[in-house]
């Protein structure tokens, strides 16, 4: 959908420059050499391979065959003893196993990140030039041990992996759909004087980002730095390919994170899933919401669209300001954070509870989105409750998962009743049974597409940002989220799910029973390759 003059609101003047933004050719022509290429031209190899040697090399099929089962036994003795995951060497097993030479090359060129390196190199020398550049104030730390010692060792955790450490002067509103968040975020973009950080997986050409939008260039014109980011896979479907330069015409300094490259862009890995606005370091918005109309229902994709965010003011926004600038600066040679972490940083004189925001990066050897969702269903209580549009569960959360349920903890999860994706609806299915036996409350929100990605916990906990509960956010995206300890919002957030709990169907072990042939099918066949997807 274009920008309209009419939605955008621009005076004469800048209706110009905002032609400059009308949809133009999509970057499809970039799948064709992306990694479905390089795995439809490693399957053409693989068949070409088999027919020369039936063809050129009948009289040598024994030896053929002996070098073909000691190349496939090495490679799978390597395969057992990394340190994959365990569900994912399964799944490269069965790959190898039934195609040797494409399984051990598509192997190969996943293990060895072959257009990735650079990109690790760079993000390790700016994680270690910015070490410090964000504290908490002091004594926050004695006092979490003191009146949380249950999250306290989490804290320690966030602190020591990424640097993301813990405040205790910040005020955090919670919303409780896409829409009421958009309206906050126009309110406070018409105020920001210095600078305006977006960082976006999805942005798409409408009513939401043309509202956006018309601030934005408004507010670059008035003097303040506007600095855009979205994923590169956006120029598959929403934007045309030279998007950031028509914005650059307006003013708003603009990149796309890891742009689609031929036959070495692995574009369904390493993507930049978080969702990050910060205003002049002083507010900071994070949580499932994109910038497209469908997040705020001006859009009827998948049904009801049911979103989440939370808006923090206060100590623990530079904690955003700072994820974002370490995205921006990769392919800068001459990263600069000093200027924009030393703004006045409003901080409310009295605000309860603890908030640590924090980001996860799939280049270093920590899990953390996981590992902050399996901390808080090791310690609940009394109930940890889930909203989360995906369930594709690695054997380490699904363990997690059944272990707080056969504790007697209340775990409860509401998945989307209309779907987005038929293959991971298919895959959710397949862990319906183990995780009801073990007496998990699974629930599909019935008007339409469930996309919050929530954890509450015993009152007292709570995490919202973007982690999904599937592979490519707990092992292949860049993600963020805002971990809240005893916080004023955290009865919101559960009245919330309540709230939304009511709107949906349980799913028992008789309707998973009686569940479409189709989706039982393809789960079963998926899930042999569900690390892949």
């Amino acid at each position: 959908m274009p920008l309209k003059r009419e939605v955008c609101g621009l005076k004469n003047e800048d209706n110009k420059g905002l032609n400059l933004l009308k949809s133009g050719q999509k970057g499809f022509i970039h799948l064709i050499f992306s990694r479905v290429g390089l795995i439809c031209l490693l399957l053409a190899f693989h068949i070409f391979l088999l027919f020369g040697i039936f063809r050129w090399f009948g009289n040598f099929l024994p030896h053929i065959y002996g070098g073909v089962i000691v190349f496939t036994v090495a490679v799978v003795l390597y395969l057992l003893n990394s340190r994959m995951d365990p569900s994912a060497k399964i799944t490269w097993l069965i790959v190898i196993l039934l195609l040797p030479v494409f399984g051990s090359l598509l192997f190969w060129y996943t293990r060895s990140d072959i257009g990735h390196r650079t990109l690790n190199k760079r993000f390790n020398r700016l994680t270690e030039m910015s070490a410090g550049s964000v504290s908490c104030s002091e004594g926050v730390a004695e006092r979490i041990s003191e009146e949380a010692p249950s999250a306290a060792a989490l804290a320690h955790y966030l602190q020591n992996t990424g640097c993301y450490p813990a405040f205790d002067r910040t005020d955090v509103d919670y919303y409780s759909l896409g829409e009421y968040a958009w309206e906050e975020m126009l309110k406070q973009l018409e105020g920001a004087e210095h600078f305006i950080f977006m960082e976006y997986f999805i942005v798409d050409e409408g009513v939401m980002w043309g509202k956006i939008l018309e601030i934005l260039a408004r507010k670059a014109k008035e003097g303040v730095e506007v600095r855009v980011m979205y994923d590169g896979t956006c120029e598959f479907s929403t934007l045309p390919h030279d998007y950031p330069k028509r914005l650059s015409q307006l003013g708003i300094k603009c990149k796309m994170f890891s742009p689609v490259t031929p036959f070495v862009s692995t574009h369904y890995n390493y993507r930049d899933h978080r969702k990050i606005l910060v205003i002049d370091g002083h507010t900071a918005f994070t949580g499932g919401v994109n910038l497209a109309d469908e997040y705020i229902n001006r859009n009827d994709k998948h049904g009801h669209w049911k979103d989440t965010a939370v808006m923090l003011k206060g100590e623990a926004v530079p904690s955003f300001t700072l994820m974002f600038l370490q995205m921006w600066n990769i392919d800068e040679k001459q990263p600069d954070f000093g200027q924009y972490l030393t703004y006045p940083t409003y901080a409310p004189e009295k605000s309860s509870g603890y908030v640590i925001p924090y980001g996860d990066c799939p280049l270093d050897s920590y899990k953390v989105g996981e590992q902050v969702y399996m901390d808080i269903l090791n310690r609940a209580q009394k109930y940890v409750h889930i909203m989360t549009p995906y369930l594709i569960l690695d054997s380490e959360m699904e363990t997690a998962l059944k272990f707080a349920a056969e504790r007697g903890v209340d775990v409860s999860v509401l998945l989307p009743g209309i779907p987005d994706h038929f293959a991971a609806h298919a895959l959710a299915w397949t862990h319906y049974a183990s995780l009801l036996d073990s007496g998990v409350k699974i629930y599909e929100y019935t008007p339409g597409f469930m996309h919050s990605k929530v954890f509450v916990s015993d009152d007292r906990e709570a995490v919202v940002g973007t982690v999904n509960l599937d592979y490519r956010s707990l092992y292949h995206h860049f993600e963020c989220a805002a971990y809240l300890y005893g916080t004023d919002c955290i009865p919101q957030i559960e009245k919330d799910f309540n709230e939304t709990r009511e709107k949906c169907r349980r799913i028992t072990r008789e309707s998973a029973r009686k569940e479409k042939f189709i989706r039982k099918a393809s789960g079963v066949l998926l899930k042999a390759i569900a690390p892949l997807l």
